[in-house]
């Protein structure tokens, strides 16, 4: 696996580790592992960079789940060279050391496809126009792996935004507003589809162990349409915080992002904001319809925001983080 030592693989590796499997993770010198020395997992050094640690590393393997991926860099190349091209690297170290697994899978993203027509789902089957070089690198990742399903057995999860527990974005939120800080995102209109973490792991399972999956790109999603606002609001209903909010502008926001885009590109590191993100909050719609995947793979939501929400909120107060 690789990225197991980030949000989606760190969870999807709790659930391997709960069923008895021997699961191994392909992680840099710089990964923080903290999570995983608490599971029964095999850590193995590597980059996907890296073809020779790729192939050392997929051999004698049976299945490979491939989440690693920069989701912020500074430039375009950084994406390409890790998404795209780190793709590439262990797709054919699949075909060059284990030609006979059972199946890649592929966690791919919505930002893949692009975003959607207010009010309008998009499906598989729609044109992709990713609209930032993150998205665009996925994309070029996800046809090299179609590429190869001929080859390779093959399947392909693109999640929407993911919640639950060790989501960065969504703990910076629930800090926000326990000071009583609440940003001013999106229109107010449903703009985004939403998964929870426990949620996305059962279908990528699914999509490993079902053959209907080979060859096969699925969104997954809750079934709803959310404001972003919606979130807010929950994490503020779940915490207690009933009123008094310090909120924050957009044009606010977009002067933090491009402080903080500076200070990246001064340290050489990639922001921890970005006016990107902050207009595609607030200008685009992100909406897919996720009923493929429940129909070939009968895959079930078991939790929707709200549910994932309180448990994220619980998980964080028990490890003493808030």
């Amino acid at each position: 696996m690789t990225g197991s030592s980030g949000f989606i693989g760190g969870h999807l590796a709790e659930e391997l580790a709960k069923r008895g499997d021997e699961i191994y993770g392909l992680v840099r010198k710089t990964s923080d592992t903290r999570w995983l020395e608490k599971l029964n997992v095999k850590l193995v050094d590597g980059d996907c960079r890296d073809k020779e640690s790729l192939r050392r590393a997929v051999r004698g393997m049976d299945y490979v789940f491939h989440l690693a991926a920069v989701i912020s860099a500074p430039d375009w190349e950084t994406y390409r060279d890790v998404n795209t091209k780190g793709t590439q690297n262990l797709i054919e170290a699949c075909f060059e050391k284990a030609p006979g697994i059972k199946r890649f899978v592929f966690v791919s993203s919505i930002a893949a496809c692009g975003p959607s027509a207010a009010g309008r789902r998009l499906k598989e089957d729609d044109p992709c126009r990713p609209i930032s070089d993150y998205g665009r690198s996925k994309l070029l990742a996800e046809q090299i792996v179609l590429g190869h399903k001929n080859r390779l057995p093959v399947s392909i999860l693109r999640p929407p935004n993911v919640l639950g527990p060790r989501q960065k974005e969504l703990f910076e939120s629930i800090r926000l507003i326990r000071r009583r800080i609440k940003p001013l995102i999106g229109s107010g209109e449903p703009q985004t589809s939403l998964a929870s973490v426990e949620d996305v792991v059962k279908a990528v399972l699914l999509a490993a162990e079902n053959e209907k999956s080979q060859g096969q790109v699925y969104f997954v999603t809750d079934g709803r349409d959310y404001a972003w606002l919606e979130i807010a609001d929950a994490i503020a209903e779940f915490m207690g915080i009933k009123k008094f909010f310090i909120k924050v502008p957009y044009g606010l926001q977009y002067i933090v992002a491009l402080v903080s885009e500076l200070s990246g590109w001064v340290r050489g590191k990639a922001p921890l904001v970005s006016r990107e993100h902050i207009v595609a909050t607030r200008k685009y719609y992100w909406l897919y319809d996720g009923s493929k995947i429940e129909k070939e793979l009968g895959f079930r939501v078991g939790m929707d925001m709200r549910a994932t929400i309180r448990k994220t909120i619980a998980w964080y107060q028990d490890q003493g983080l808030l």
